[in-house]
């Protein structure tokens, strides 16, 4: 990835500054607009880019998501692994929270929820981390 630095002429006019996002950055980027219930607007404030970038992207071969790697929606259901793990603490555990979830995902990162939740929600949420 590369930018062109954003500064001021000596007249007082700005530059503007344009970013050049490599195939790999591209193909990412497209692939986000693919998961379920997320827009490309979406997608395109989250990088700062302009919608229509993306749909141009989109319309790329080498950048459109393969439909094949797309997950499924949300009306199939699927199994997660699931490990129970006994713990091993010296102090005696408090007692576990109404509608407390503890979620592991890949790289050793946890999720916690507490209290009530949108269980769609957060099952865009967990695949959108998971991508």
């Amino acid at each position: 990835m590369s930018t062109i630095d954003s500064g001021h002429y000596g007249d007082g006019v700005a530059r503007r500054t344009k970013r050049l996002w490599t195939d790999e950055e591209k193909r990412s980027i497209c692939f986000q607009t693919a998961a379920p219930g997320v827009s490309v607007a979406q997608v395109a404030r989250r990088y700062a880019v302009n919608a229509n970038l993306i749909f141009k992207w989109l319309r790329d071969p080498r950048y459109a998501p393969d439909p094949t790697s797309v997950a499924p929606p949300a009306e199939e259901a699927r199994f997660l692994p699931v490990e129970i793990v006994a713990e091993t603490r010296s102090t005696p555990a408090a007692p576990a929270a109404e509608n407390h979830i503890e979620i592991e995902l890949a790289g050793g990162h946890r999720m916690r929820i507490s209290g009530s939740y949108d269980p769609e929600a957060l099952a865009r949420l967990i695949r959108g981390l998971s991508a």
